[in-house]
């Protein structure tokens, strides 16, 4: 969770998102092998309106010459995501939440190719209300665990950007979650 969030530091800080990291992890395996970073990512680190966990998805997929939802053929089996902030359920017209992009990479078997997301925050109801990305994945049988310990801090960096609190809101600005 500590490489997510030092990821999440690397987001430009904007009124009008959250700076939310993101790492995917091959865990060890039972014959000895130790975990294995596949990829890191940040909001707004790939060119558009590119969320953490669609950075790491995006890169992976040049990795293995391939498109975003194909990328879940390539992962080892039981790799788990940790992001500093439970991953979108709703975003602006034209980009697909990551809880459903998570939930598009499939094995070349048809099973979820991710089994776990470890999460730092839940998504504050800032940008879209309540989140419910956590349900929706827990329903797709992935399990979803919160990470103690890094909340205030997660919090902090997240909200880079963001009007401080008292401060004058005189424009509204559109608006799409970071995750």
């Amino acid at each position: 969770m500590q490489l997510a969030l030092d990821e999440a530091r690397k987001s430009p800080p904007k009124p009008t998102n959250f700076c939310v990291g993101a790492c995917l992890v091959a865990p060890h395996t039972p014959d000895g092998r130790d975990e294995q970073l596949l990829a890191t990512g940040y909001t707004l680190e790939c060119s558009g309106n590119t969320h953490a966990e669609q950075c790491c998805f995006i890169k992976l997929a040049q990795r293995y010459s391939c498109d975003e939802q194909h990328v879940g053929q390539h992962l080892p089996s039981h790799t788990v995501l940790y992001t500093t902030m439970e991953p979108c359920n709703k975003r602006s017209v034209g980009n697909l939440p990551c809880v459903d992009r998570i939930l598009m990479l499939k094995t070349s078997d048809g099973m979820q190719a991710i089994g776990k997301v470890y999460v730092g925050v839940s998504e504050p109801d800032t940008f879209v209300g309540v989140n419910e990305g956590k349900k929706k994945l827990v329903q797709a049988g992935i399990e979803v665990v919160h990470v103690p310990g890094l909340e205030e801090e997660i919090l902090a960096v997240a909200r880079s950007g963001h009007p401080k609190e008292g401060a004058s809101e005189q424009h509204q600005l559109p608006v799409s979650s970071g995750g």
